[in-house]
């Protein structure tokens, strides 16, 4: 009766057999084109240290007076602006203001990747049914994975530092992008595209006239919780050497520095806020547009 209460499994010879020679593959691969890869890499490296350089090494009154105008574009209102002075003060006040920094262009780069690279897949994902049955269930795996399993792949290939870290987090808030881009073209009124058709629209007309900018509140959601999942990536990827104030709350862990992990919890509680505020008020602001036009 042991059949009922012991599940059958693969032969675990055949299994560690198997195990061993992917690993082996990916050992391999590194060892013969490490270098390789780590040349191919080098510019969005250089990329990573330039904006991670500009942003900490701007002067602090700068850095809050653009991140001011630019909750000001977004919301069009006084009280996210001081939300976001009075939350970057206060980063500053606790002495985290260059950690941050270095979280901030972190997450600024990965967002910017991920917006560049989601947005086509997501058009991609809309406009081909099959590969769009293949990317979702893609994305699926990618939402479900746990986050420290991307942290394997890219250490064997790239070893630790900010590259790896920033294809780690790519990686990891890249599918909400590409699903709300692919929703936000499906919700586009039917008859808005019957018109375009009326005037003859050609398909990338249509799609970057009509469809786009109609879907940019519901692109807008996904780029926001892009940021969101980038931010959470990054104390994790603080694991592989990645700066800034997820290694600070890693060494809190370390060390069990309650102190030090809850004010480096709060700033980064603190960006989370402030890309928050600012994506949602411009996709609240794009919304209140779209209606306008309907109207």
């Amino acid at each position: 009766m042991d059949w009922l209460f012991k599940f059958p499994q693969l032969d675990p010879e055949f299994l560690l057999a198997v195990k061993r020679g992917i690993d082996g593959a990916l050992k391999a691969l590194t060892r013969g084109y490490g270098q390789s890869i780590e040349d191919f890499f080098y510019p969005l490296l250089r990329v990573l240290i330039f904006f991670e350089n500009t942003i900490s090494n701007a002067p602090w009154p700068l850095v809050v007076l653009a991140l001011a105008a630019i909750a000001w574009f977004a919301a069009r209102r006084w009280a996210v602006v001081a939300a976001v002075v009075g939350t970057l003060i206060a980063i500053g006040l606790l002495g985290l203001w260059q950690d941050a920094m270095k979280t901030i262009s972190l997450v600024f780069t990965s967002t910017i990747f991920a917006i560049a690279i989601g947005m086509p897949l997501g058009i991609l994902m809309n406009r081909y049914k099959r590969v769009g049955g293949v990317m979702q269930t893609l994305l699926d795996v990618m939402q479900t994975m746990p986050p420290f399993v991307y942290l394997i792949p890219v250490v064997m290939l790239l070893g630790i530092g900010r590259v790896p870290g920033f294809i780690a987090v790519v990686i990891y808030a890249i599918p909400p992008i590409i699903r709300l881009t692919d929703l936000g073209i499906r919700l586009v009124d039917k008859e808005v595209l019957e018109a375009a058709d009326a005037y003859g629209c050609s398909r990338s007309q249509k799609l970057w006239k009509v469809q786009i900018p109609l879907a940019m509140p519901t692109i807008m959601a996904g780029i926001n919780q892009t940021i969101m999942m980038a931010l959470g990536m990054v104390v994790i990827a603080s694991m592989i050497g990645v700066q800034g104030l997820g290694l600070n709350v890693l060494q809190a862990i370390a060390n069990q520095y309650f102190t030090q992990g809850i004010f480096n919890g709060f700033a980064i509680v603190g960006i989370a806020i402030i890309f928050d505020r600012i994506s949602q008020a411009y996709g609240h602001r794009l919304q209140k547009h779209r209606g306008a036009a309907h109207d």
